[in-house]
């Protein structure tokens, strides 16, 4: 018999985030093994906290998210990140990473989970819409300086 064994952990270890970069990578490609590891030491002091789907000891999706609070969202998670790596996608990995993230969320306090996705992502946002039934309600700016 073929069975398979998930498992879905916070990553705190510099080997996991090393693991888990070529996944993140394909999220945020213009980032280097070195700019990566920098920049999460660097989110990691504000709160962030990555999270990985495990198959069979190796990580198929990954969540990087921290707590926030303001007057419109309340006590919330916000997530940075979500990816599945390509080879494992449409296999259910990044809905059971989500729904994990979403309970856990739930029984710490928070009273939303939101994230921003890109424009140009219709398939990520058909995911959050149908699936999970998430509400687009704003748009989010940001300016070069």
């Amino acid at each position: 018999m073929n069975s398979t064994v998930e498992t879905i952990q916070e990553l705190t270890e510099k080997e996991q985030w090393l693991e888990a970069f070529p996944i993140m990578n394909q999220l945020r490609t213009d980032f280097t093994q070195k700019t990566y590891l920098e920049s999460l030491e660097e989110m990691r002091k504000d709160g962030y906290r990555l999270y990985a789907l495990y198959k069979d000891d190796r990580i198929v999706s990954l969540a990087g998210l921290s707590w926030r609070v303001n007057f419109y969202n309340k006590r919330h998670v916000f997530i940075y990140d979500l990816v599945t790596d390509t080879a494992h996608r449409s296999f259910g990995y990044g809905e059971k990473l989500l729904s994990y993230i979403h309970n856990w969320a739930k029984e710490n306090g928070a009273a939303y989970v939101a994230l921003e996705s890109g424009i140009q992502r219709n398939e990520a946002h058909r995911f959050y819409e149908e699936k999970f039934d998430y509400d687009k309600w704003c748009y989010s700016f940001r300016k070069t300086l």
